[in-house]
């Protein structure tokens, strides 16, 4: 049995759970998301709470299902977070001219390339920009569904990666760069 699989889910007040063909789909304040669930774990909301459990009888091989029943533990879970609370990324773009902008859904990256970068944001992602004198530019991401903001988080910082040498790049917040010493000069 799996260590995370076994742990039942707490249903917080304001969210709704329902189970229709192993289609497990949660309503809150946030949003409404929705995640099917393999047939070879049992899904049972009971008293407040969701618990899995791996069906014995299924044909699956043994170690797929203990597998699944850790992995469908956490998607639901993320789920029920995400409609209850929802999640949130804070970018950091370190860099001389680095800026970035919005008008709605669309951000606009300067990131010292020749050209800006454009991308347009899904209805379910609300975003917003900041940047004050002498600090650098944040970007705010809000959205219920974590598998999405973290897939749009990976696409944004593709732009610009962090780099070792001088720590330029989009960061998460409070990330730490592990920092390289260039090369010496040569005698």
């Amino acid at each position: 049995m799996s260590r995370i699989g076994k742990l039942p889910i707490a249903i917080p007040a304001g969210v709704t759970v329902t189970l229709k063909d192993n289609i497990v789909t949660a309503k809150g304040p946030k949003g409404e998301l929705s995640q099917y669930v393999d047939p070879s774990i049992k899904t049972l909301i009971e008293e407040g709470q969701i618990v899995f459990e791996v069906d014995e009888n299924s044909p699956v091989n043994y170690k797929q299902k203990q597998a699944f029943h850790g992995l469908y533990r956490s998607l639901v879970n993320n789920m029920v977070v995400g409609v209850s609370e929802g999640y949130k990324k804070v970018l950091e773009l370190v860099g001389v001219g680095y800026r970035v902008s919005n008008q709605g859904n669309l951000i606009e990256f300067s990131l010292g390339y020749t050209h800006p970068i454009f991308i347009q944001l899904p209805k379910e992602v609300k975003v917003e920009t900041k940047s004050e004198r002498n600090q650098n530019p944040f970007l705010i991401l809000e959205s219920a569904d974590k598998q999405l903001l973290g897939l749009i988080c990976a696409k944004i910082r593709s732009f610009r990666k962090p780099e070792p040498y001088k720590g330029k790049g989009i960061l998460f917040q409070g990330e730490v760069i592990r920092r390289k010493s260039g090369k010496t000069a040569a005698k």
